[in-house]
């Protein structure tokens, strides 16, 4: 008998209300079997005001791909020096609802409203290192990260 799971909008209506509740404003559902997974999929959940600190992935084979399943987000891409090369505006159902990022590229995305996007890259699951944080980006949790993500809010207005 085939295993699967049917993806449905329930999932999503019960993920952002799980984001919404969720101290960090975030909810990820995984449909990998676990961290060491070789591929990683997952719906990830982002309400407005979660602030994701721009970081890169060193790890050649950490490519990651998102497709927006609802909402709107906005994802910044920065030269190494934090000056932004690219913004873009993803829309469920839009014209750009997805976007792929190579490793080495500096980004960051912005719930621009409450969202939800598919995400797959290569496992297994290692944290960001510190080397991958943005020195230029204030880190989570400090009183700066406020109108650093204001900031990045205003990119998309």
């Amino acid at each position: 008998m085939p295993h699967y799971s049917l993806l449905d909008q329930t999932l999503l209506t019960d993920l952002l209300a799980e984001a919404a509740a969720s101290p960090r404003l975030r909810k990820n559902r995984n449909f990998h079997a676990g961290d060491d997974a070789a591929c990683h999929r997952l719906a990830n959940a982002l309400q407005p005001g979660t602030y994701v600190q721009p970081h890169r992935h060193l790890n050649p084979a950490k490519a990651e791909s998102m497709l927006m399943l609802a909402g709107e987000l906005g994802v910044l891409i920065f030269a190494p020096d934090g000056q932004v090369v690219a913004k873009h505006h993803l829309r469920a159902g839009g014209e750009h609802f997805g976007i792929n990022i190579e490793a080495g590229t500096f980004h960051a995305v912005v719930a621009l409203t409450p969202c939800v996007f598919f995400e797959a890259k290569a496992g297994p699951y290692v944290p960001v290192a510190p080397a991958e944080l943005a020195t230029w980006a204030p880190p989570a949790g400090t009183a700066e990260c406020e109108a650093y993500l204001a900031w990045m809010r205003a990119q998309f207005a």
